[in-house]
């Protein structure tokens, strides 16, 4: 009786971590297998990049390397847990104002849109849009086409929003008086 508790519970416990781990969602935007050329030869190993998200406005970007693809990203998905930002969200799942962001070579601009045109972006920017649980937007990539910068220069870009609220308390105003 004691042990079909104990594995009642398990079970229970077991549900709980599934939940807290299916909260995230990560994809993989790239896998890329590099060489390094050491003494003996040439030593293969994997680049991954690595999206993770929580479709309720925290995002990041990973990037692991390893000699197999699955240790490759596992190690991108840790780095995105540790890279990981808050992105301020309208009612109407979009961006506060218009914002651009840079990431190496590559330049990303986002314009909020009107509830009902989805995400109109492409690449890794979408991707990391998706992640984030914004749903209407207008994005476009400009410069690189590199899907690691295009990801860093859209993480930049929702790193730099801010609300009306944030605004308001940056300058110790109302935010009835900011127009005024």
């Amino acid at each position: 009786m004691a042990e079909q508790k104990e594995q009642r519970n398990k079970k229970k416990s077991n549900n709980k971590t599934r939940e807290k781990e299916s909260e995230w969602q990560e994809r993989v935007v790239q896998i890329r297998r590099v060489t390094k050329v050491v003494k003996g030869g040439k030593k293969l190993s994997f680049r991954a990049i690595v999206i993770i998200g929580n479709e309720r406005g925290q995002v990041g970007v990973g990037v692991g390397k390893a000699s197999d693809v699955i240790g490759a990203v596992k190690k991108g998905v840790a780095d995105g847990k540790k890279h990981l930002i808050e992105v301020p969200l309208t009612k109407t799942n979009s961006i506060p104002h218009p914002i651009d962001g840079a990431g190496g070579g590559a330049k990303v601009m986002m314009r909020p849109a009107a509830p009902g045109t989805g995400v109109i972006a492409g690449g890794a920017v979408r991707t990391v849009l998706e992640l984030a649980g914004v749903r209407n937007i207008l994005a476009k990539q400009l410069g690189s086409g590199n899907p690691l910068n295009n990801a860093r220069a859209a993480v930049n870009a929702l790193s730099t929003l801010r609300t009306l609220s944030d605004v308001a308390a940056e300058r110790g105003i109302a935010v009835e008086n900011l127009y005024g």
